[in-house]
């Protein structure tokens, strides 16, 4: 009886038809859409907003004079 009530839950689980839920259908597109603004910040941020990246200053600054 135990066998025959589990097999037949296994049969109707088979036969439930699956839909598609939030990540099934949008997923990818919000991992694109992720992605692309992404990109777009750091593309903007590393071209366009004036940040000097590690440049020595070795030449550039000079020391000022000593006074006693």
């Amino acid at each position: 009886l135990l066998a025959r009530s589990i097999r037949h839950t296994a049969v109707r689980q088979a036969h439930h038809k699956h839909e598609p839920d939030f990540h099934d259908k949008y997923g990818n597109l919000v991992l694109l859409g992720g992605a692309v603004a992404f990109t777009a910040v750091w593309g903007y941020v590393l071209t366009q907003a004036g940040i000097e990246w590690g440049l020595s200053p070795v030449g550039r600054i000079t020391p000022k004079e000593w006074r006693e």
